[in-house]
């Protein structure tokens, strides 16, 4: 499995942006997918997930302003962020749970700024 994100860039405060992560390669089994984050000189740190079903959970400092969506039939998701803040400025990584091998496949970071 591979998974290619995509979408990080810089934007002003109160801007808004979009990621995608696509899965490729074997994934029939591949259930949650979902965002993480890390700050410079921060732990990594939960964003958003969803299941295969559609059912997300949000970080308590980002609900209300990103929503996280997903296209099975394409295999990715997406993660729309609005009503952006400094403090959101990380390297963003996506990841997806394989149910069958109980393994999580990480992509490589994209780097989302917010700096007026």
């Amino acid at each position: 499995v591979q998974l290619q994100a995509s979408g990080g860039g810089l934007v002003r405060p109160g801007g808004s942006l979009t990621l995608s992560c696509a899965a490729s390669g074997v994934i029939f089994s591949i259930n949650n997918m979902g965002w993480y984050r890390q700050a410079p000189g921060k732990q990594r740190e939960l964003v958003a997930t969803i299941t295969r079903g559609g059912d997300t959970n949000y970080a308590d400092s980002v609900k209300g302003r990103f929503t996280l969506s997903r296209d099975n039939a394409k295999m990715t998701v997406y993660l729309q962020m609005n009503s952006l803040k400094p403090e959101d400025t990380a390297v963003y990584s996506c990841n997806a749970f394989d149910v069958r091998r109980q393994y999580t496949y990480w992509g490589q970071g994209t780097l989302v700024t917010v700096s007026s």
